[in-house]
């Protein structure tokens, strides 16, 4: 599996690419998966269900299927940031692309959105993993740069650069342990 990582400030628009670069990689032939790293308490959990029942009482995991989708909920009984390597290896390995929102000081190969507008200053000078910048004012680069400039509003764009450089984003967990 291939896996890049978005890195970004709020507000810069990881989001909205990564939710139509979903798309255009379907398009393109391609299975994606998404880890997304919540800087908040988060639950996908509802008082009253069934699964929150369960974790009430205290079950270590709650797995719940249909015959549609399946879903993991693991409490950690003490709080730790999440590593995106032990992540990544709880995601099926039969995804052609995984796609990680967030973890901006991970060390995987990223691509840095940015927008002048946001008044967030560039990571690129900085951080050696970003290998591609993705942004809507291309002119207002902080620094010049020999990295490739994406098309922030071009999904397709960065799709078609992901699949150009597919195999430099080729995952090896044996290399992070």
């Amino acid at each position: 599996m291939k896996v890049v990582g978005f890195a970004g400030y709020s507000g810069s628009g990881k989001t909205t690419l990564v939710e139509q670069l979903i798309p255009a990689l379907k398009l393109l032939g391609q299975r994606v998966s998404v880890v997304k790293h919540a800087h908040h308490s988060f639950d996908i959990d509802h008082p009253g269900k069934d699964t929150h029942r369960h974790r009430e009482a205290g079950a270590f995991e709650v797995l719940v299927a249909s015959h549609k989708r399946m879903a993991l909920i693991r409490e950690f009984e003490r709080e730790a940031p999440p590593n995106v390597h032990h992540l990544l290896a709880e995601v099926s390995d039969v995804a052609d692309w995984v796609l990680v929102e967030g973890f901006k000081g991970a060390d995987l190969l990223k691509i840095e959105v940015w927008r002048a507008g946001a008044g967030k200053p560039a990571r690129y000078p900085n951080d050696d993993f970003i290998v591609a910048i993705a942004t809507d004012t291309p002119d207002q680069l902080p620094e010049p740069t020999l990295r490739p400039i994406l098309d922030l509003n071009s999904a397709g764009g960065v799709a078609d650069y992901l699949m150009q450089s597919a195999e430099r984003f080729e995952y090896h967990p044996e290399m992070h342990g």
